[in-house]
């Protein structure tokens, strides 16, 4: 069907122009380019994006969509596992451990830190949409560690929101030491020493 076609080239599009960006920057990711990568012509380009600021906009759009239905799985999953609010996060974190272990290369980035240090090139819709993101990942954090908290009081002083921060500072800057290092497993292991963290914080 038409639909499917159209739909197929969208996301080679997509797919094609997010590669681009995580290895050039999106400033130094034609349109040209663009192309020659997904092998269309300018016209199929523009009938499905009237400008490449719609493409910062859908790439954007579809990075949160698919990394936030990883994260909503795993979630779903370690609720499923276990209804301890401490046990839970634990599972939720070595799932994500065990997501990542399966990499045979380094991540070559992510989308959002490419955007943020390439600010100029986007108009301020873009950057409230990144930020909003992260708010709702920090969120999600934020609520199991608020849940964990009522139950199992902690050995010290700390803040949900303040180590809800702490694993996304893991996780997003690991990208970078990931792709550095040429590290693949980098970022489990980084997650892993705040599973143990959480276990010495909350665990008697």
């Amino acid at each position: 069907m038409p639909t499917k076609k159209t739909n197929s080239t969208r996301e080679r599009i997509l797919a094609n122009a997010e590669a681009l960006t995580l290895k050039q920057g999106f400033a130094g990711t034609s349109i040209d380019k663009i192309l020659t990568a997904t092998g269309i012509t300018k016209g199929a380009f523009f009938y499905h994006f009237k400008s490449k600021a719609e493409l910062a906009r859908a790439l954007v759009e579809r990075y949160w969509a698919r990394d936030y239905q990883l994260f909503e799985q795993l979630s779903e999953r370690a609720d499923e596992l276990s209804n301890d609010p401490l046990q839970s996060m634990l599972i939720f974190l070595k799932l994500f451990e065990e997501f990542i272990e399966k990499w045979e290369e380094p991540p070559e980035g992510c989308i959002f830190a490419s955007y943020v240090y390439e600010s100029q090139q986007f108009d301020e819709a873009i950057g409230t949409f990144i930020a909003d993101g992260f708010k709702e990942w920090k969120k999600l954090y934020e609520d199991r560690i608020e849940q964990i908290m009522k139950k199992y009081p902690p050995q010290i002083k700390i803040d949900a929101g303040e180590l809800a921060e702490m694993i996304m500072c893991i996780i997003e800057g690991g990208f970078i030491l990931s792709k550095s290092l040429q590290d693949a497993k980098l970022i489990a292991r980084s997650v892993k020493q705040f599973r143990r963290y959480l276990q010495l914080i909350f665990e008697r």
